[in-house]
């Protein structure tokens, strides 16, 4: 039995890369051509030209919330706000919705979502039967892991959300290999058939989404002889990394480039410090460049124990917008990344907003080498021309601030 789902999981780190990097400026170019609403953010951009990760960066980030006000406004000529590089008949078989509400496509490739590879990793393997507890009504999640399975070669229970005893019964009875879905719901499961006094022998795996799985209930289902692992995916980008049985961290898929850039911005942050996940995806049926998926992560350093030899983030470490209403006004990280780039003395920042309701304090801790004449004051003034709110400033030791992430720290007390 292989232990990778393919070759391209062993590739050379450098012949990878470039491979990506090939894809990336047809990819651009595509997504100029086949989606209104990139023919209009990447405007003026050379495709041909987009051939390193520098050249990426230089590309707008297009966040989430961004690509909800596109679609909210384009609607009624088209559902997808001009994203989708598919439409309606073939070539989309299905659609869903997400809250919001954004309207995602699913093209008609097999595997169109890529989970196959995290399922392989999670343990599961051709000719098997997978009890998937993921929702099938409204939102993609369900069809997700189905047609990664199915692109696998296993047979799917379509097991969706509830009706716990029902659950209990058809595991007990079909005797899957394993549980796709979220680790709450099967942690229901569990002691459901417990309670019931039926036994799930053949339940030994797991692939688990959608919420976070602490050590504990990874703890504690191991404890009853079924091994679980995670995959990062969004209804956007589909599968984005996934866990392996070395448990170190989540292995980046094949399908996609991911960058780490500062909440507010879209400058890459140095390997290992936490900032926001931005991806680019190669599908091109929604050819999403530059993705800010929102959510906090880090790149971890070295290889998967696996040998699996793509970069490993550490997974989901909070969300990565931090907007925050001060005096009334709102403060948004792209404002400290403003301040920061008047001063290059300034390494990191952190806006502190602490004190009692209806009497906020605002510090702005930044973290600098060497410090001019004045360079308190002049960075006080910047604060208040850029969120036109006085603040105070703290200057920090090179590496004082904690690496988690946060731009915009809430420290006030709501008693």
């Amino acid at each position: 039995m292989t232990q990778f789902y393919d070759a391209l999981e062993t590739r050379d780190p450098s012949q990878r890369e470039a491979q990506l990097l090939a894809a990336l400026p047809a990819q651009v170019a595509h997504a100029q051509r086949g989606s209104a609403a990139f023919a209009i953010l990447l405007q003026g951009v050379d495709a041909a030209a987009v051939t390193s990760r520098q050249a990426l960066a230089q590309l707008p980030v297009v966040r989430k919330h961004e690509l909800l006000e596109l679609q909210t406004e384009g609607r009624k000529a088209d559902p997808f706000g001009g994203f989708s590089a598919v439409r309606f008949g073939p070539q989309m078989p299905r659609v869903f919705a997400s809250p919001g509400t954004i309207y995602e496509p699913q093209g008609a490739r097999p595997d169109y979502w890529r989970l196959a590879r995290a399922l392989f990793a999670a343990g599961f393997r051709r000719g098997e039967l997978i009890h998937n507890c993921f929702s099938y009504h409204f939102v993609p999640a369900g069809s997700m892991m189905e047609t990664g399975a199915h692109a696998l070669g296993c047979t799917v229970f379509a097991g969706g959300t509830g009706q716990t005893e029902q659950q209990v019964t058809a595991m007990a009875e079909l005797r899957p290999a394993g549980y796709v879905g979220t680790p709450s719901f099967l942690k229901i499961i569990v002691d459901k058939a417990a309670e019931m006094g039926v036994s799930l022998p053949g339940m030994t795996k797991a692939m688990l989404g959608g919420e976070a799985f602490p050590p504990s209930l990874r703890d504690w289902l191991g404890e009853r002889g079924i091994r679980g692992y995670q995959c990062y995916a969004t209804a956007d980008l589909g599968s984005i990394a996934y866990e392996t049985q070395a448990r170190s961290g989540l292995v980046i898929d094949e399908g996609v480039i991911v960058e780490i850039v500062r909440p507010g911005t879209g400058e890459p942050v140095p390997e290992g410090e936490v900032g926001e996940l931005v991806v680019t995806s190669l599908t091109p049926d929604y050819p999403l460049v530059r993705f800010g998926t929102g959510d906090l992560s880090a790149v971890l350093p070295g290889q998967c124990p696996t040998g699996r030899t793509n970069r490993r983030i550490q997974g989901w470490l909070g969300r990565a917008d931090q907007t925050t209403k001060i005096r009334g006004m709102f403060v948004h990280p792209a404002q400290v990344a403003d301040i920061m780039r008047r001063f290059p003395e300034v390494l990191r920042a952190r806006l502190v907003v602490s004190g009692e309701m209806a009497n906020d304090v605002m510090t702005l801790q930044v973290e600098a080498a060497a410090t001019p004449e004045g360079f308190g004051q002049r960075i006080g003034q910047a604060i208040r021309e850029v969120t036109k709110l006085r603040g105070d400033v703290q200057v920090l030791a090179p590496g004082s601030l904690p690496n988690d992430g946060k731009v915009i720290e809430d420290a006030r007390s709501y008693k």
